[in-house]
C-alpha cells in the first residue's frame, strides 16, 4: 500500500465546503480548517463559521488518489512548488487541528501573508497547546508564536501568553 500524504488545493472561491463535502463523499480523505467568528450584519452581530484559508482545502492522498481527487467539481489544481505538488508534513495539520479545535482557550489566530523570517525556536510547555512548535515574532510590541504552513505560503500567528512558550535550545541557530 502506498503511503498517504497531504497536500494543499485551491477551490472556486467561497466553495471550501460544497467542495469539502463531496471529496469526503466520494472517500478522500480531507480537512478543511474553519474557525468561529463574529460578522456584523445590518442590524446585528451573528457567529458564524468561516474556512481560515479562503479557497484551500487540504487532502491526504496516495499517489493514486492523487488524479482522482482533482477531478472533483470545485476543486480547481493542487499547489505547487516549483512546479511539483509539495507533500506537508502531518506535524503542520495536526498542529492546526490542535489550534482550531481548543474551545476553551482564549486565542486570537491571525492569517498573514507576510513571509516571516525565521526568529527564535519555541515550543509551548503548558496549557491545552503543549507540544506545538513555532517561531517568536516580535509585532506590535507583543510576543506571538508563529507556525508555519511554508509548503502554501501562509503563516497562522497565535497569540498566547509568553508563560506558556519556552525557548527549544536545541533547535537554536547558531
Amino acid at each position: 500500500m502506498q503511503e498517504k500524504k497531504w497536500y494543499a488545493a485551491y477551490t472556486r472561491p467561497r466553495a471550501e465546503k460544497k467542495v469539502y463535502e463531496r471529496l469526503t463523499n466520494n472517500g478522500f480523505e480531507a480537512y478543511l480548517p474553519i474557525q468561529h467568528v463574529k460578522r456584523k450584519w445590518s442590524d446585528r452581530y451573528k457567529w458564524v463559521d468561516v474556512p481560515l484559508l479562503p479557497s484551500y482545502i487540504f487532502l491526504k492522498l496516495s499517489p493514486r488518489e492523487y488524479i482522482d481527487a482533482i477531478k472533483t467539481d470545485g476543486l480547481v489544481r493542487y499547489i505547487t512548488l516549483t512546479g511539483k505538488p509539495t507533500p506537508i508534513p502531518e506535524v503542520q495539520i495536526n498542529n492546526l487541528k490542535i489550534l482550531l479545535n481548543e474551545k476553551d482557550a482564549d486565542i486570537e489566530i491571525e492569517l498573514s501573508r507576510e513571509n516571516f523570517k525565521p526568529g527564535t525556536p519555541v515550543v509551548i510547555k503548558y496549557g491545552a497547546f503543549a507540544g506545538i512548535e513555532g517561531e517568536v515574532v516580535e509585532h506590535r510590541g507583543s510576543k506571538r508564536l508563529l507556525l508555519r504552513l511554508d509548503n502554501i505560503g501562509q503563516s497562522i500567528t497565535v497569540t498566547l501568553p509568553i508563560n506558556l512558550i519556552e525557548i527549544e535550545t536545541d533547535k537554536q541557530k547558531k
